[in-house]
């Protein structure tokens, strides 16, 4: 009897099998000095022009009484209310104006590094709708210069800055050659704060990533409790923010629920290897398949 072997022909992988680039993959992540240069050049261009905005004070004033106006006619809550709670204690109005001085950019500074080191397709897409938002804000401050809530009479606001401490305003505006006291629309405070939030829990798994909101709405008390900003400021950074995120999408395939079945696709394949490696090693696995009989003969 005349028989001929030939080795089964290898099966193809099914689709399912092929992996595709993990949203953490160090392959999406942009060149570093690139970025810091990008990041460091935007945030230039974003002071030079807040400045250039600076000095429209009698117009600055005359918008600040219609903002006011306008919360009015939309029955927006007083921003008193929420300073009222503040001036109970020293100690809280002291912590809100330190939170309003010192958390704002490093928060910010933290998100975008911990997103390009853990997430580099996440980063993209973040510091992207940051820097539209950023634009747009930039082109209100020049178009409509507006005095915060704590400069404005018909509020009757405390400025808590000046008052309890600290503060990153000068006393007299137009003198503070530090920063531009008359940008109080929109409020980037605000809108990376929430932003900070959306992204995180974009690219995060964790049941309690939604805690994170507790930034936005802490900072949005925050700023306006010690009269940095009107309720609209908020509501127009939001709107900002939301235009950016319908234009500027998440790339497919890098939302939370993808993710973790990447994770866990990969632990899979990991115990499978693992079981296989273990079975050849021990001598006890399968046996190999045996080679199929082509042709045979009697």
């Amino acid at each position: 009897m005349e028989s001929r072997t030939e080795p089964a022909e290898a099966e193809p992988e099914p689709a399912a099998a092929i992996r595709r680039p993990s949203p953490h993959s160090t392959a999406a992540r942009p060149p570093l000095v690139r970025e810091l240069l990008l990041v460091a050049g935007l945030f230039v261009v974003y002071k030079v022009g807040r400045q250039l905005a600076d000095g429209h004070t009698a117009e600055a004033f005359r918008n600040a009484n219609r903002v006011w106006d306008w919360e009015r006619t939309l029955h927006l809550p007083g921003e008193g209310s929420v300073q009222g709670a503040l001036l109970h204690s020293d100690a809280l109005v002291h912590l809100a104006n330190t939170y309003y001085a010192t958390v704002h950019f490093p928060a910010t500074v933290a998100f975008l590094v911990w997103m390009y080191l853990r997430r580099p397709v996440h980063y993209v897409w973040a510091r992207r709708v940051l820097a539209a938002v950023t634009a747009a804000a930039l082109a209100l401050h020049l178009t409509f210069p507006l005095a915060p809530p704590r400069l404005l009479a018909a509020a009757g606001l405390v400025d808590t800055g000046q008052v309890y401490g600290p503060t990153v305003y000068g006393a007299h505006p137009a003198t503070d050659e530090m920063a531009n006291q008359f940008a109080a629309m929109p409020s980037l405070h605000f809108g990376w704060a929430l932003m900070v939030a959306i992204g995180l829990i974009a690219a995060t798994r964790s049941r309690l990533r939604w805690l994170w909101l507790l930034h936005p709405l802490l900072t949005l008390l925050v700023i306006v409790g010690t009269a940095n900003h009107y309720w609209l400021d908020a509501i127009v950074a939001t709107a900002l923010l939301g235009i950016a995120l319908a234009v500027i999408r998440l790339p497919r395939g890098t939302g939370a629920a993808e993710a973790h079945g990447l994770v866990a696709a990969e632990a899979s394949e990991e115990a499978d290897g693992e079981a296989g490696n273990s079975g050849g090693a021990g001598g006890a696995g399968e046996k190999e398949s045996v080679p199929e009989l082509v042709g045979a003969r009697r």
